[in-house]
């Protein structure tokens, strides 16, 4: 069976952007799953927050078993997606999962901290993410790639990989 991708790293990393352009090069079905959740619950991912993160993360959970047993798809998940071990677990199941790692610096002078539940009110708080979670995306990932701009050589990495552990 062809393993699914799964996409993880920091907030605006580039997950969304890569995983659609590998998904249309590959035909194969693309699930943002911040997005995903979003449309399946009617609500915006700063409205389920407000409920509280691990309210979110009962619901980012639920939806990971979902998802990891539709393959083979590419799945950009969301950055905090890693708190949670069960989700890793899950998401291995069908997929290789690839850690996008891409410098800080790059991150903070693009990202849209508005539509980011964790950094809207302190945008500062990215740094406190990336010390929270940097090892755990190294943990969890089969493969890092990192992403220090061209898109292209990012893209054709992934597909490199998945080629290869598909063979």
């Amino acid at each position: 069976m062809i393993k699914s991708i799964v996409l993880i790293g920091m907030p605006g990393c580039g997950k969304s952007v890569i995983g659609e352009i590998i998904a249309e090069k590959i035909k194969m079905t693309f699930i943002d799953l911040d997005t995903y959740i979003s449309e399946s619950t009617k609500s915006t991912i700063a409205e389920l927050f407000e409920n509280g993160e691990e309210s979110f993360r009962d619901i980012e959970s639920k939806v990971v078993v979902e998802l990891s047993e539709k393959a083979p798809v590419l799945i950009a998940t969301g950055g905090g997606v890693i708190k949670r071990n069960e989700n890793i677990l899950n998401l291995k199941k069908n997929g290789i999962i690839i850690y996008i790692n891409r410098p800080m610096e790059n991150i903070t002078k693009d990202i849209d901290v508005l539509i980011r539940p964790l950094l809207s009110k302190d945008p500062s708080q990215i740094n406190k993410l990336l010390e929270e979670r940097g090892h755990l995306y190294k943990k969890y990932c089969d493969y890092e790639v990192v992403n220090t701009g061209s898109i292209d050589d990012i893209v054709n990495n992934i597909i490199e990989i998945h080629t290869l552990i598909n063979k």
